[in-house]
């Protein structure tokens, strides 16, 4: 009913009452005389038709024709207004008599097939009424010799034929009567609910309207007219509230007013403190650029003097010194690295909070960069009797792409920290594979320590950046409280997380996690067939440290027994390996008598040191003939102390005799816009293939390759106009270098980066820096020849081996990129060198805004960093890498000037530093 109005909801309950009831008394009287008028004329129809029945009888029985037309013409003359026949049957339904003429007897008689009734029937067919009633011989009139059967006799019946016209008509009559009195009852209902409709509705509908113009804002509306009852109270009601809503409205109205006078103060206010704030933070950027500056100068004042006593420290070290002078030159070197190390904290610290500190993905062999740190972190925690083991799951692949020196930072740090805070017990340092999706990996880092540990209170600060867990701390260990908070950055950005588990007096693990991806580019193997199968016998007194070196040795199938101490009686042993332990003080003699006794069993004996005890493993070395590691006892000392023992011949300073090899029958051609690139591959390929021709652009080598036929060619990706892509799909379309097999020479080793390249028309793809190894098994298959492919010769690792992030010139590296040729690393440095000072010019240009355009620098300073690739130059190398990327993600120069000016301070070291290599 909500959807009709007052008006309807009044008319509908007034109306339907009155039309129901009604209907409902219309119905039952008019069906109640409607039933009567019928019965009436049947009784008067049953009325004539019996006497009849009973006066023929006599006739009946004496067959007397005439009597009965009589009897039944005088019946039907006096009631003619309803009848319309008389007829008589006999017995067998044959007619008798009748009083009229019918059209139809066959209707007014019995069935022939069915037995007369005894009693009257009547019949009803459309307008007429058919009545039959049997004549039956009563006795009277039957002879007194006649049996009972006899006196029942049915003599046959009379049927009467009525006329229901009228009647209908009558009956009709009253069903009219009846709606007419209906009609009159529910006209007379309606003008009551009209009345009803005026005295109510009418002043509802003025009510409503005036509230809705109410509603749409007149509050000077008012409802005038005289009412009756509820509805004046509701008038009266409505008027209260629209005077209420106009004062509220007018009260209203003054707030807004005040309102917005104040708000339009307050944003004259905000306009100010916008201008005040857009000065602030222009003067935050101009602090922030003073800051960089600042800071980029700090690091060439500082790191300038500090690398020049770092690096001829080292240099000092390479010469013949007493045990003391070289303890002392260490010291110097380590005290002088962490001052650089704070240095870098801070420098790293600002690059992190710019987000400019950028990442490199170049392969490298993850084992030996995680033994660099160990064996750097030694020295500390030998000087404190802390065992420091090293963990790494067999199943993490050998080679992986990821930036190698920021994961030896972050590692570097959390050892450093716990070597600083442990007094006793172990460092233990695990590394596992969590997952392994294609060739994507994620490394679970773990480091243990059995130190001061840190309450959960601690734990809340040790993430902020200048502070520490206790502010006693700083005081008591040292140390700037920056290493944590760059360590989370870095492990952040490298897509992994960082986090500790510790309690207060129970030590403390510091895990972090990172995803790096697989390379299926050949890492140096060692061939390890004469050491397998050996049987060893490991004495070591540090559970945890034994539990490791077993495990490592029986991952590479050599039978390792433990004992914590040397046996009574030793059963004969390959090898022998005594670990001495770091916070125990065994005298030489102790070690000798020792010595004594492993010797008479076992051929090969291998002694484990720790790093601060040197003298005692020259001494070992020259009188007892025996094998002296540096701890940790990592992987790649003992499989190279145990292949040292099986060939004695082979000297640790024997420099190894070249191997010549016979030039395959090949032309190649070498692409690179470098000359330092393009010298070396050219000097490679002049050992291995007979014809090398070289191009120092892409146009160049299309037009070679028009001219010429080459069964390989060596393409440089990015090159100045026409570049590596471009130049191989035109070599593609000449006719004698069409099915030429063309080699990617790119600095990526990504697998996305492979898969581009071979998309774009590439056979195969070899990545910078080029190793010699590779190289040879590149021309092996797809110069259709065989050759030979030396192993390279890897001399062993000594004691100390600094950090790659601290050397400025690695000269390791650079023979080994020039395949061990001293003359051509030689060659390739001093070509780096003489590059320099053109790329610094073009830099103090940049920096001096007087410089054209920055695809200039860009050029340069990818020309550099293709050239360092092959001069054993990290630290260049990384600059170089970290500025190019900067630049081509558009950066401006003022956000890339601390970059420059770092260049610089390496380029200036570099060429210091060369002087003693040239």
């Amino acid at each position: 009913m909500t959807r009709y109005g007052l008006r309807a909801r009044v008319i509908t309950l007034t109306l339907a009452p009155t039309l129901i009831v009604g209907m409902l008394l219309s119905l039952f009287f008019t069906s109640n005389r409607y039933n009567d008028l019928e019965a009436q004329l049947i009784t008067a129809g049953t009325n004539i038709v019996e006497p009849l029945a009973i006066a023929s009888e006599f006739a009946m029985l004496q067959q007397n024709r005439e009597a009965v037309r009589q009897l039944i013409s005088y019946s039907h003359r006096k009631r003619s207004d309803v009848v319309r026949s008389i007829a008589v049957f006999d017995a067998h339904h044959e007619l008798f008599v009748t009083s009229n003429f019918h059209p139809n007897f066959q209707s007014l008689m019995f069935k022939k097939s069915e037995p007369i009734p005894l009693h009257s029937t009547v019949e009803l067919i459309d307008t007429r009424l058919i009545i039959r009633t049997p004549i039956i011989a009563e006795a009277q009139f039957v002879a007194p010799q006649a049996d009972a059967k006899q006196s029942d006799q049915i003599l046959g019946y009379i049927a009467i034929e009525l006329d229901l016209s009228s009647l209908r008509l009558q009956q009709y009559q009253e069903i009219v009567v009846a709606l007419v009195v209906m009609f009159l009852g529910v006209g007379l209902s309606a003008f009551f609910a009209y009345r009803l409709m005026q005295d109510i509705t009418a002043p509802i509908t003025h009510l409503k309207n005036s509230v809705d113009r109410i509603r749409r804002g007149q509050l000077d509306v008012r409802i005038e007219g005289k009412m009756h009852g509820e509805l004046n109270s509701l008038k009266n009601g409505i008027n209260s509230m629209a005077m209420s809503l106009s004062e509220y409205h007018i009260e209203m109205q003054h707030s807004i007013d005040q309102a917005t006078s104040d708000l339009r103060e307050t944003l004259e206010q905000l306009e100010i403190q916008n201008v005040e704030l857009d000065i602030a933070k222009k003067r935050a950027q101009e602090a922030a650029r003073v800051k960089s500056e600042f800071l980029a100068n700090m690091s060439h004042e500082l790191r300038t003097p500090l690398n020049g006593v770092i690096g001829f420290t080292r240099q000092m070290l390479k010469t013949n010194l007493s045990h003391s002078q070289t303890d002392y030159l260490q010291t110097i070197e380590r005290s002088a690295n962490n001052l650089l190390s704070i240095i870098n904290d801070i420098l790293d610290f600002s690059k992190l909070e710019a987000s400019k500190l950028l990442l490199e993905n170049i392969p490298f062999d993850f084992q030996e960069s995680l033994e660099e740190v160990v064996n750097l972190q030694a020295p500390s925690a030998h000087e404190k009797g802390l065992e420091l083991t090293l963990k790494v799951d067999p199943k993490i692949p050998a080679g992986v792409v990821g930036d190698s020196l920021r994961i030896q930072q972050v590692l570097t740090n959390l050892v450093g920290n716990a070597i600083k805070f442990t007094e006793r017990g172990n460092i233990d340092v695990s590394i596992e594979l969590r997952t392994q999706k294609e060739e994507q990996v994620e490394i679970q880092f773990m480091v243990k320590d059995t130190g001061i540990g840190i309450s959960e209170r601690q734990q809340a600060q040790l993430f902020q950046a200048f502070s520490q867990a206790d502010a006693s701390i700083s005081r008591r260990y040292g140390g700037t409280g920056l290493g944590l908070v760059i360590t989370q950055k870095l492990v952040r950005q490298m897509g992994g997380e960082i986090s500790l588990t510790s309690r207060l007096h129970q030590g403390s693990t510091f895990w972090f996690t990172i995803r790096l991806n697989a390379t299926d580019l050949p890492m140096e193997q060692t061939d390890l067939s004469s050491i397998r199968g050996k049987e060893v016998l490991l004495i070591e007194q540090n559970l945890q440290a034994a539990n490791v070196l077993q495990q490592m040795l029986t991952q590479e199938n050599i039978a390792t027994q433990y004992r914590s101490a040397l046996p009574e009686t030793i059963t004969p042993h390959d090898y022998m390996i005594y670990n001495v332990p770091v916070n125990e003080i065994i005298s030489e003699t102790e070690l000798i008598d020792f010595i004594s006794q492993a010797k008479a069993v076992c051929p090969n004996v291998i002694i484990g040191l720790p790093s601060n005890q040197l003298a005692l493993s020259e001494t070992l070395i020259e009188q007892h003939a025996v094998s002296c590691i540096i701890k940790p006892l990592t992987r790649t000392k003992i499989i190279q102390a145990m292949l040292r023992n099986q060939d004695d011949d082979l000297s640790v300073y024997d420099k190894p005799e070249p191997i010549l090899l016979d030039k395959l029958p090949l032309k190649v051609m070498a692409v690179d816009d470098n000359p330092a690139n393009l010298k070396l591959i050219c000097a490679l390929l002049n050992e291995h293939v007979e014809s090398v021709v070289t191009c120092s652009d892409g146009q160049s080598a299309v037009n070679e390759a028009t001219h010429h036929q080459f069964d390989l060619i060596l393409m440089d990706i990015q090159m100045p106009g026409i570049d590596g892509v471009a130049a191989c799909q035109a070599i593609k379309k000449t006719a004698s270098n069409k099915d030429t097999p063309i080699i990617a020479v790119t600095a990526h080793a990504m697998s996305g980066e492979r898969d581009r390249l071979l998309k774009a028309g590439m056979d195969d793809y070899l990545t910078k820096p080029i190793e010699e190894p590779v190289l040879l098994k590149l021309l092996n298959h797809w110069g259709g020849h065989s050759i030979e492919v030396p192993e390279p010769m890897i001399p062993p690792l000594i004691a100390s081996k600094p950090s790659s992030s601290d050397v400025i010139i690695d000269w390791r590296a650079a023979l080994a990129q020039s395949a061990g040729k001293e003359e051509l690393a030689k060659e390739m440095l001093q070509m780096l060198v003489d590059y320099i000072p053109e790329v610094n010019q073009v830099v103090e240009q940049a920096i001096d805004e007087q410089l054209s355009s920055k695809d200039e620098l860009i050029h340069h300073i990818h020309k550099l960093h293709g050239s360092c690739s092959y001069c054993g130059v990290p630290k260049l190398k990384k600059a170089c890498a970290q500025l190019e990327q900067m630049l081509r993600s558009g950066d401006s120069m003022d956000d890339v000037e601390p970059e420059l000016l770092e260049l610089q301070d390496e380029m200036e070291k570099v060429q210091t530093t060369a002087n003693l290599y040239l």
